[in-house]
């Protein structure tokens, strides 16, 4: 069956659709394969999708798209799964905006329902030249790769937070720019999370030379049995393609479902760490935060930004209670940046013969 797609999502990036596409009925109800489907219904809130280029294009009903089927546990949105057995005719929900589509199994007041999507098919690719038999989309198709063996001792400067929209993608957005502008060759990364390009595209802004995420490295979404494998090939993808320095974000919280906890346990990937900065909502956020990241994996904050420093209120509270340092990246960017690079130039000093 041919088929004209309307929108195609920018989870599918890897794999290079064209608008015409091919489907087949037989559909792998698995995570990471590229599915046509028809969008039922209209919304005024959430109702964009991301497309190639990673524009946000507003999706209406009858729109057919082509998007990646994929989990979502996600705090402030939809959560979902991938049933067991997907068949042409059914209807799945489309989880988040850069085209994961599954069964929703719980939503966020904030967003309302989730577009239904009804399953048209699985698309097809031909890699092999001159062949008319084609395979399903996968996004694992020209996934980034990177070396064997361990990963270079070259610097990453880790951003994590206390949960969803704590600043992290904005403070790591001022690190790359600051770093960067020292004339650093500056590699950027997101490593966990749900698929989504706008947060590496706006680090590319910011002066990153490079900036990939888990789905470029075939993951529509990370969890704890994949969050560190993933890490390791983006961190390694990255120094092999000449980072001097890697900011690397971590999406969701401390304490979620996208592997960021097996990523902080992770003794080889922490040890690269030039500095741990969190990003917190509220003082007891930053105050939690020291205590898990302290008490559970024996790891220092280096210095605090997000929300809680949008005022000397909560900042005064992170330097005092907390002896913490405290930048916020949207007022005093240049200040955090200068803290981090220096902090890289200490422990580098600290581990040379």
């Amino acid at each position: 069956m041919r088929l004209w797609i309307d929108k195609i999502a920018s989870a599918t990036a890897n794999v290079a659709l064209r608008r015409d596409v091919r489907l087949t009925p037989d559909i792998v109800a698995r995570e990471g394969y590229v599915i046509a489907g028809r969008v039922h219904g209209e919304k005024t809130t959430y109702n964009q999708l991301e497309d190639l280029y990673g524009r946000m294009v507003t999706v209406h009903d009858g729109d057919v798209i082509a998007g990646v089927l994929g989990e979502r546990h996600a705090l402030q949105g939809y959560a979902g799964d991938v049933p067991p057995v997907i068949a042409v005719g059914d209807t799945l929900q489309l989880l988040n905006l850069g085209g994961v589509i599954g069964r929703c199994t719980s939503q966020n007041p904030d967003v309302g329902r989730p577009f239904d999507v009804e399953v048209l098919g699985s698309v097809l690719v031909f890699p092999d030249f001159e062949d008319r038999n084609g395979v399903p989309a996968h996004i694992g198709m020209n996934a980034v790769t990177a070396p064997p063996g361990r990963l270079p001792p070259v610097p990453v400067v880790y951003v994590i937070g206390t949960c969803m929209n704590s600043g992290k993608t904005s403070a790591a957005c001022q690190l790359v720019r600051e770093l960067a502008k020292r004339g650093t060759a500056v590699g950027a990364c997101k490593l966990t999370g749900i698929s989504l390009r706008r947060d590496v595209l706006q680090m590319r802004d910011y002066g990153a030379r490079w900036a990939v995420s888990f789905t470029d490295a075939g993951a529509v979404s990370t969890n704890p049995a994949s969050a560190v494998g993933v890490s390791r090939t983006l961190l390694g993808h990255l120094v092999h393609a000449g980072a001097e320095v890697i900011v690397a974000e971590l999406g969701d919280g401390i304490l979620g479902e996208y592997g960021v906890g097996q990523i902080l346990a992770e003794s080889e990937l922490m040890n690269l760490a030039g500095a741990i900065v969190l990003c917190a909502n509220d003082p007891v956020g930053a105050w939690g935060a020291q205590q898990v990241l302290q008490q559970r994996y024996g790891l220092a904050i280096d210095v605090v930004s997000g929300p809680t420093t949008d005022n000397a209120v909560g900042t005064r509270y992170v330097r005092e209670q907390l002896g913490l340092a405290a930048f916020n990246a949207r007022t005093h960017g240049g200040e955090l940046g200068g803290f981090v690079a220096g902090k890289i130039a200490q422990r580098a000093a600290e581990v040379r013969p």
